[in-house]
């Protein structure tokens, strides 16, 4: 039922798709402009944030998986629906950064996790309707509407995006498994994260998280990944800015020279 709503939906809004792609492009940059400036009164209820006001919970390994599938199952739809007509190369390896990251985050992610707690239903719904606008904006851009040359693969622009995607990846990659191993069986509560990047700012993972969606949009030179690349740094610094505020009054010896997300800088 899902799928075949979604489908039609795809369906009623590819006439005027590209319109669409420059007005949700926008949206995206001024709503993470907004929940930045929400996130000083308010915190995301997530993980450690969730109080027992909140009755309505979906479980964290399901609350993953399922809000994080849409920007993975969209693209790949798209891409299905559109095989008669084949993707030049560049816009295969860009959209194959996309697919590629959040296959892990979809598929492998949620396995991994160790512990949560679990999702407030509001912030659940709210991942879920975000991953289903930005699947659908970057999906839809590089199927249909982004054109790059056959060239386009040797531009300094690709090169250095791509280059910067990977580096980020990989930092989100590793700093997530210094975050999955801080505890060993059967130790609970909370611990200083150490290592890697975590060294340096407190919110490591978000860190690698936004050089690899700048690297993402660098590559791509487009609207919609540059939408994207803004909106997760400024979800991101919000959500850093209350870690790193959280570890401060939790452990008196927490190190005062990391940064919140940006080395040496913030």
């Amino acid at each position: 039922m899902f799928w075949h709503t979604m489908s039609r939906f795809l369906l009623y809004v590819d006439n005027e798709s590209e319109f669409l792609i420059r007005v949700l492009s926008w949206l995206m940059m001024l709503e993470g402009g907004c929940l930045f400036l929400l996130s000083y009164f308010y915190k995301i209820p997530y993980g450690r944030y969730v109080t027992d006001d909140y009755s309505f919970r979906v479980n964290v390994k399901v609350a993953w998986f399922f809000q994080e599938i849409p920007s993975l199952a969209i693209p790949l739809y798209l891409v299905f629906r559109a095989s008669n007509r084949p993707l030049l190369l560049p816009n295969q390896l860009l959209l194959g950064m996309f697919i590629c990251h959040y296959s892990q985050r979809s598929l492998l992610f949620p396995v991994l996790i160790r512990g949560g707690k679990s999702t407030p239903l509001t912030t659940f719904a709210s991942a879920i309707v975000f991953c289903i606008v930005n699947g659908y904006l970057q999906g839809m851009n590089l199927v249909k509407h982004a054109v790059y040359t056959s060239d386009w693969i040797t531009d300094p622009r690709f090169l250095t995006g791509s280059a910067v995607w990977f580096l980020g990846l990989l930092v989100n990659l590793h700093s997530d498994h210094i975050l999955r191993n801080l505890r060993k069986p059967g130790e609970t509560g909370y611990k200083i994260p150490r290592g890697g990047l975590f060294e340096y700012v407190t919110a490591a993972n978000f860190f690698g998280e936004t050089v690899e969606w700048i690297g993402f949009a660098i590559a791509c030179w487009s609207l919609p990944s540059a939408a994207f690349a803004l909106f997760t740094f400024f979800m991101l610094l919000a959500r850093g800015r209350h870690h790193h505020r959280w570890y401060l009054e939790k452990f008196e010896d927490y190190p005062k020279t990391r940064k919140i997300l940006i080395p040496s800088i913030y």
